[in-house]
Parts: C-alpha cells; sequence; structure tokens
C-alpha cells in the first residue's frame, strides 16, 4: 500500500514589503512581515514506486491551467525533497486549490511546502526542519516562512531568512481578489525601471525592534508595500480597488479599530485586515467585473 499524506497550505499576507537594492545575484533583497492565514489549499502527497503525477483542481483554478506539471512549485519541492533524501521513488501530487492564484498569497509557495512538510513526515529517515527550510529558500523566497510553523514572523534577504515574533490575536481579513494575477518578476522589474528612470535609490535596511511588533495597532502604524505604486500602473483591478480598501482601512482607524488596508506580496489581491465586528465598507458602487471579495482570517493565538 503506498503512503499518503494529507496538508493544509495555508496563504500568507505581508503586511510590510519593502524591496530594498539589487544583489549581485540578480535578485532584490526585501523586508517583509509574515502573516499566515486561515485561507488554505489542501495538498495530498502519495508516495509511488517511480512514477510521478501532479493533479490540480478547485475553485480557484485558472481556465487555462497551471501550465506544465515539472514548473510547478509543489512538483520542484517533490523532485528536491526527492534529491536531498535519496527517497522516495516516485510521487503523486494532488492540490485542491482555494488560494487565488498570481494573488501575492503565496498559494504555490504554500503548496510546495506542504510537499515538503508530508514528504518528511513519511519518510523512512526525515531531514528535519531546518533541511526543510534550506530546500525551500533555494525553490522560493516565501517558501521558508510557509514550510515553519510559525504564524507571524519579520523576514530579510530573499525572505528566507526569518525571525518568528508572537502571535497575535486572531483579526478577520477581507480579501479584494482578481481573476488576473500579477507576475511577480514582472513587479519586480518595474520597481527597478521607476527607481532608474527617476534616479532614486532604494530604500535601507530598516532597524526594526521585534519588541515593537506586538500589538495590531503598532503593525498597523507601519503597515507599507513597496509594490503598490508601480503594480497599480499595470493591473486595472488593482488601480481600482486599491484606493477603496485604503479608504475602508482608514475609516475603520478613525473609529479607533486597528486596520490595515493594502495590496498582499506583488498583487493583486488587496485586503482589508479588521477586528471581526467592524466591517469595511468600500463604497456603494459595485465591484469592478473579475474582481470579487474572500472572506478569511489570521492564524493567531
Amino acid at each position: 500500500m503506498h503512503a499518503t499524506r494529507v496538508e493544509r497550505a495555508h496563504a500568507k499576507l505581508n503586511l510590510v514589503l519593502r524591496v530594498l537594492a539589487r544583489e549581485a545575484t540578480g535578485y532584490h533583497g526585501i523586508e517583509t512581515l509574515f502573516q499566515r492565514l486561515a485561507l488554505h489549499d489542501v495538498v495530498t502527497v502519495t508516495v509511488t514506486p517511480g512514477e510521478r503525477s501532479l493533479h490540480c483542481q478547485g475553485p480557484t483554478m485558472p481556465p487555462d491551467g497551471l501550465g506544465p506539471a515539472d514548473r510547478n512549485l509543489a512538483w520542484r519541492a517533490a523532485v528536491a525533497y526527492q534529491a536531498a533524501a535519496a527517497w522516495p521513488d516516485g510521487f503523486a501530487i494532488g492540490i485542491e486549490k482555494h488560494i487565488p492564484v498570481g494573488g501575492g498569497l503565496g498559494g504555490g509557495s504554500a503548496d510546495a511546502a506542504a510537499v515538503l512538510r508530508a514528504l518528511d513526515a513519511m519518510a523512512p529517515s526525515p531531514l528535519g526542519l531546518a533541511r526543510l527550510l534550506e530546500i525551500g529558500g533555494s525553490l522560493g523566497a516565501d517558501i521558508p516562512f510557509l514550510v515553519a510553523p510559525d504564524a507571524l514572523a519579520w523576514a530579510w534577504s530573499r525572505g528566507d531568512r526569518f525571525l518568528p515574533l508572537s502571535p497575535l490575536p486572531p483579526m478577520a481579513v477581507t480579501l479584494v481578489t482578481s481573476c488576473d494575477g500579477v507576475n511577480t518578476g514582472a513587479a519586480y522589474g518595474a520597481i527597478a525601471s521607476a527607481r532608474a528612470d527617476t534616479g532614486g535609490a532604494a530604500p535601507p535596511a530598516a532597524r526594526l525592534d521585534p519588541a515593537s511588533l506586538t500589538s495590531w495597532h503598532a503593525i498597523a502604524s507601519i503597515a507599507a508595500n513597496d509594490f503598490e505604486h508601480v503594480v497599480s500602473t499595470m493591473h486595472p483591478g488593482v488601480a481600482a480597488m486599491l484606493p477603496r480598501v485604503r479608504h475602508a482601512a482608514t475609516a475603520l482607524r478613525r473609529e479607533g479599530h486597528p486596520a490595515i488596508g493594502l495590496m498582499s506580496g506583488s498583487g493583486a489581491t488587496c485586503f482589508v485586515l479588521h477586528p471581526a465586528g467592524a466591517t469595511p465598507n468600500f463604497g456603494a458602487d459595485a465591484l469592478p467585473n473579475g474582481v470579487q471579495l474572500l472572506e478569511t482570517e489570521t492564524i493567531g493565538h
């Protein structure tokens, strides 16, 4: 009988996202505050005698699918685990998609992290968390945080180095999602071009005291995303909804609530983080075509 493991692949938000200078490797350094969400994909991994397969379905699957299987992060995570552990001979991965694709919520990274956790849980000689973090970091910037069990963390470098923080009480999150995602590479390219055109330098690394990130009010006071100004010019849904998200969060803060209104990651999802009893008001106008609201919450203590 083939061993099978089912894992939840939780989405993330970036509550702070600063894009720093481009490194010699060609990648930009970042600083970010990661928050894990209750929203998740469901990933099923089965060990096989040698054959490999990947099957994706679910309500947030794009009409054209997710592209070639061997370019999918979940597939690449399984192959990387095979290389590191010399096990298993093969795998079958099933992904039930609930996280919007290309939405800046880390869906693909979460799926890859879930595959690494699943394989290590079934392995005859598990590699352990530290090695999984190394493997995840070689695949994508969000993956190490999503491999680890922490709900909140300050991360830097490519996002693969992070400091876990004490989780905060759960908050409601209203996601403003779009049927069209944003290409992360294109978003980084747009930031580099904008800085070159204006002669603007990349911001220096922040020197945040982790002890200052102990309340939602404190985090709301520093919440920001460097991608917003360029992605707004690239994506009509973000251009239409980001001002409404900001306005809704500002209105809640005026009422004394610790609300945050931002775009997550490199887009295209915008969000309002707010107390469960304080509903954000996006105005009377109808939402643009292809834009919808999705409710979830943060994972906290």
